[in-house]
């Protein structure tokens, strides 16, 4: 049948913006994600206050303030030195930050290995021998030159620290096959010294702050 007179026309147009004007449905929220029930704060101002505290005894033997005494050095290398390292470089593994968790674990290995050679040699009757030590210490200067190729992609002042250790490692190595004044090693100890007090202060500031307050330096190469 035809349509009615009494029936206006409806213009396909008009069909088509009543369609148009349909409201649209809104997109479904995001998932809000789950808080960090356990986080892992940074273990940088430990590790570095680790490795201060050690060079810093070890220091005062190499510039005459204290006597030569392992049994007295060994405290502070087994728990500054070593420890304290070690629990930074786990606590950095499951940060999953490789440099960090890398070097401060292997360089807490150094210390450990330092300090139950002077067990040995004190309480094992064994006569001390540098050969093994030295050959300890070329390993140890491999790797921290590579960890200083690593550290370019971190900050300033780790890059530093990591130059003086590689210097630092380099004088017990030469010192198997050379005579010089051990102070030289006491003096680039001091640089180490200074700068991993200032790393551990203005990391655990600037972490306190969440932002930063004491500058670290940009990294010198952006591996990303």
């Amino acid at each position: 049948m035809g349509k009615s007179k009494m029936e206006p026309d409806v213009d396909d147009d008009d069909e088509e913006e009543k369609v148009e004007q349909k409201p649209k449905k809104k997109d479904p929220a995001p998932p809000v994600a789950a808080p960090d029930t356990n986080p892992v704060a940074e273990p940088a101002p430990l590790g570095l206050l680790g490795l201060a505290v050690g060079a810093l005894v070890l220091m005062s033997v190499d510039m005459g303030y204290s006597e030569a005494k392992p049994s007295l050095e060994i405290p502070w290398i087994f728990v500054m030195g070593a420890t304290a390292q070690l629990i930074a470089g786990i606590m950095d593994f499951q940060r999953k930050n490789i440099f960090g968790a890398t070097v401060f674990t292997g360089f807490s290995m150094l210390w450990y290995g330092l300090a139950m050679t002077y067990i040995i040699i004190l309480w094992g009757g064994v006569p001390f021998d540098t050969t093994h030590l030295t050959f300890a210490f070329i390993g140890f200067e491999i790797f921290g030159l590579y960890c200083t190729v690593a550290s370019l992609g971190t900050n300033k002042i780790l890059f530093t620290i990591m130059v003086f250790i590689d210097l630092a490692v380099g004088t017990l190595i030469a010192k198997e096959w050379y005579t010089f004044d051990m102070k030289i090693t006491g003096v680039l100890l001091m640089f180490v010294i200074a700068f991993c007090f200032y790393g551990s202060f203005a990391i655990l500031i600037n972490q306190m702050a969440k932002r930063t307050i004491f500058p670290m330096g940009a990294p010198l190469i952006k591996f990303s």
